[in-house]
Formats: structure tokens, sequence, C-alpha cells
């Protein structure tokens, strides 16, 4: 046994819908500009390669969560996204092979500090400060649909009860198995991993005492309440 200097934390785990388990999670990794109308609303509406960010595991927090408003920004937005689960993996995985790693899906929310993002964008340095921050991924339960491709179907995300972000997975610029493609051609992907795969148009900021409602037709919803 080994003996740590001080005890380690508790794995971080989400949720799975219809029991008493959980997914374990290994690594969070993130899409950006995966849907034409957000991509436009955020000044780039060319179609390019996915490009990928990381989230550290321990900025999850699940379903009726509650999530601080981060420190160091004026300008706090929501992200709704598909998460897909995944129960396997590798390196350089086929397109025509990628479902065969996936557990199920979630619904997530990808928290930003919108002014730290641009910040970093317009000065060519990382997103670090902006996406990984405490409490940043939202993960509702996760919806187990082994070697399932999820295509189509609404996603959208409501603050206070007025609608501001909907679409359909249909609209995605990269499909699920393409995504999960691109990405093991840059790490080795494992059982474990959650990948967030883009938002739609709409995106917005929040303030203390919002309280966000979002959801995707057939894989359930999510509900956070900022502090």
């Amino acid at each position: 046994m080994k003996n740590y200097a001080f005890p380690p934390r508790a794995p971080v785990a989400v949720a799975i819908a219809g029991g008493a388990r959980f997914f374990p999670v290994h690594r969070v990794y993130c899409v950006g500009r995966n849907y034409a109308a957000h991509a436009a609303e955020m000044g780039d509406d060319r179609k390019e390669p996915p490009f990928f960010f990381s989230k550290p595991a321990d900025a999850v927090v699940g379903d009726e969560a509650a999530v601080p408003v981060p420190p160091r920004t004026a300008d706090f937005h929501h992200e709704v996204e598909l998460v897909v689960a995944l129960a396997g993996g590798g390196s350089s995985i086929p397109p025509q092979r990628a479902l065969e790693a996936v557990f199920g899906y979630a619904v997530g929310i990808d928290y930003t500090r919108r002014d730290l993002q641009h910040a970093a964008r317009s000065s060519g340095r990382p997103w670090d400060t902006s996406k990984g921050f405490d409490r940043s991924a939202a993960v509702g339960d996760i919806r187990p649909a082994p070697g399932s491709a999820a295509s189509g179907g609404r996603i959208w995300l409501s603050v206070n009860g007025r609608l501001r972000q909907q679409a359909d997975l249909a609209d995605m610029t990269w499909t699920v198995p393409e995504i999960i493609a691109e990405l093991s051609t840059l790490f080795e992907l494992a059982a474990g991993d959650l990948i967030f795969t883009g938002t739609p148009a709409g995106v917005g900021p929040l303030a203390a005492g919002d309280r966000i409602e979002a959801g995707i037709d057939g894989i359930g919803t999510l509900r956070n309440v900022i502090i």
C-alpha cells in the first residue's frame, strides 16, 4: 500500500440514469465551434477541422448543482452541449469503429469566462483560465447507449424559464464518430473520458440567482443554479 503524504481526493464520478451506478471520470475534452450558427456569432463562419481544449476532471459538477460565479470575470456565459461518455478508447480510431467506444450520452453545460476567452484568443494564448476553472463542466445523468450514435434531437437551454439556446444535434458540423476519431489522433482515449461536443448559437451571460435548465430529447435534462 502506498504511503501518501496526505489522503488522495475521492474519484470524480457522474450519476448514471436509471440506477445507483456512477461513471468514473478520467479526462474531459471539449470541441470548439461545432455548430455553424455559434461559430458565426463568435465571428468565424468557416468550416475547419474540429479543434479541442480540455477541462480538469474535478471541474465536473452534476444535476441540481450550485455553480458559483467565478472570480475575475465580468462576462460569465452558458453553453449547452451533448456530452459523450466513453467506455473504451485507443489511438487513431477509424470513424467507422468510433461508436464502439461509446458508453452513453448526457446533457452538459460548458461554463465560460467569455471576456477571458476573447482576451486569450486575441493574444494567441491558451484558453485554460476561460474554460478550465472550478465547477465549469456541468454534466447531467448519463443515459447508457452503448455503441449508438446521437445524430439528431432537440438541444436547448433556458435561463429563469426563458429559452436562450435551441437547435438540433443534426446541426453539428462534426458528428460524434468524426469527433472521436479526430480526438484519438491527438490523445489516447480511455474509458471514463467525457467529450463535450460543442454548443449551438444563443450563448449568453449569467448572474447570481439565475436558474438554468437544459435538455436534449431522448437523453435527459440538467438543472443548475448560479450563486
